[in-house]
């Protein structure tokens, strides 16, 4: 059942120490910053996060990571320019890493939303991030056993939603949030704007509001949006 809040404080309240957290986003593009910012309020810890990234500067995702909050995160990169925050965590041990490349993390979501029960990829096979993994020979080619990628939470920033909680997302801002909302058992969206049902094309609609658990609207957005 869709529950309609007021504030991002309201939306991310129900989020446990230790529950495993998906956040949607490349990089900035499409990050739910308010949502972020509200859990850190909130004071949930002992974390695993699920991100594309380690988070950007000193806001956001890496604001979360620098007050202690994330045991582990799941991500693909997890260094960058500006991911110093997490690279001193790291190097210091108070975080976790299990680093999986962007399409094997893709697809691990996507079959978690989809009840797949894994799949094989030639993507890491023959490398560390094969280790203790089931591997195969397929054609003569080489392949490793990846296991779907479920959360607890996702924390999904989209463009616009009606009341029945259906998305539409801003071109590249979609990104991760199709999939973690459907791999999440609460998926937490902000919006921009909320609609009434059948004013959104149902052409555009992305992610249906079947998935969607718990929608929030945020007129204005701290980070601009991303093309």
């Amino acid at each position: 059942m869709l529950n309609i809040v007021q504030d991002v404080d309201e939306a991310v309240a129900s989020i446990t120490d230790g529950a495993t957290v998906m956040i949607g986003g490349f990089g900035k593009a499409g990050q739910p910053v308010e949502l972020i910012e509200a859990l850190l309020r909130q004071g949930a810890s002992d974390l695993t996060v699920v991100n594309n990234n380690a988070g950007n500067g000193e806001h956001g995702l890496a604001a979360l990571i620098g007050a202690g909050r994330v045991k582990k995160i799941i991500c693909s990169f997890p260094r960058q320019s500006d991911s110093q925050i997490f690279d001193a965590k790291f190097r210091a041990g108070e975080i976790e890493l299990e680093l999986v490349p962007q399409g094997n993390l893709a697809e691990r979501i996507r079959a978690a939303g989809a009840g797949i029960g894994g799949f094989f990829t030639p993507t890491g096979y023959g490398t560390m991030l094969a280790e203790g993994k089931e591997t195969r020979i397929i054609d003569g080619r080489g392949y490793v056993f990846e296991s779907p990628l479920s959360a607890d939470f996702a924390l999904v920033k989209a463009l616009r939603a009606d009341r029945a909680g259906n998305l539409v997302y801003r071109k590249t801002a979609r990104n991760f949030g199709p999939v973690m909302a459907a791999a999440a058992t609460n998926a937490i969206v902000q919006v921009r704007d909320v609609v009434d049902p059948g004013d959104l094309d149902p052409e555009h609609v992305v992610t249906p509001g079947i998935y969607v658990n718990t929608l929030v609207r945020v007129a204005e957005e701290k980070e601009p949006a991303a093309a």
